[in-house]
């Protein structure tokens, strides 16, 4: 969920997080003609999925039009959008580049969504994310797989709050690589998007982060052990503990 459990299952075997990077699950070739208007959109879902955290490096140009797949022009047009709107800040030097502002717009500001918008979001998490993990757990994974999925778990759970947030997002997203569907991973991405809008707006719960950090540990044994219809049940179970969150403070 939202901030850090410092207790629960395989807490003790920390895992450093180390220099945040852009993945490029979320930063891959755009899929319609707009390309101007989809760069913004995949930046800012980068930055709002706290994957490049404030005061953090974008990539280079070069690597973010090659990973996005539109021109460096159209890259530079999307940035300065950004940038105008508080986003970003560019820095010049040996060690300057495109960072995420330290005082970039706050997510989940703003009126509060309907009950109706709510219940969207969280039928869109239940299906993808749901979906994603019972796949995953149907496939033949590579140790490199496992591995990845292992050391997200273990960044959740060692998270500090101000980092729990990137963290949890990128498990979730470990995940649904995990399915081997590239088109299934870009669905999970914008559902997360949308999910930690509504998130940023609840109070920390501390049973409740440590009830998710159990839910996370639970859902990825279940993938490794090839159990689909115990991943299915996991994550099902982790869904609706926060839907049922979400719906009591914005409903």
């Amino acid at each position: 969920m939202t901030a850090a459990a410092r207790s629960g299952p395989g807490a003790a075997a920390t895992v450093p997080p180390g220099p945040p990077r852009a993945d490029p699950v979320v930063l891959r070739p755009l899929r319609t003609g707009n390309a101007f208007e989809e760069t913004v959109e995949r930046l800012l879902q980068t930055i709002r999925l706290g994957l490049v955290p404030p005061g953090q490096r974008l990539p280079a140009e070069r690597d973010l039009a090659t990973r996005l797949g539109v021109s460096r022009a159209t890259l530079r047009e999307a940035l300065a959008a950004l940038h105008a709107a508080g986003w970003v800040e560019v820095r010049r030097g040996r060690s300057g580049g495109t960072f995420v502002r330290e005082g970039a717009p706050v997510p989940g500001a703003g009126p509060l969504p309907s009950p109706t918008e709510v219940e969207d979001v969280l039928v869109l998490r239940r299906v993808v994310e749901v979906g994603a993990v019972e796949v995953a757990a149907q496939r033949s994974l590579s140790a490199a797989q496992r591995r990845e999925l292992d050391t997200h778990l273990r960044l959740a759970e060692a998270a500090p709050a101000e980092d729990y947030r990137r963290c949890d997002s990128r498990l979730h997203l470990a995940l649904a690589e995990a399915s081997g569907s590239p088109s299934l991973v870009a669905v999970v991405a914008d559902a997360r998007t949308r999910l930690n809008d509504l998130l940023d707006r609840i109070p920390l719960l501390a049973a409740n982060l440590q009830h998710s950090n159990v839910q996370h540990r639970h859902i990825v044994d279940a993938v490794l052990a090839a159990d689909p219809a115990r991943a299915r049940a996991e994550a099902l179970r982790h869904v609706e503990a926060s839907a049922a969150l979400l719906r009591g403070f914005l409903s």
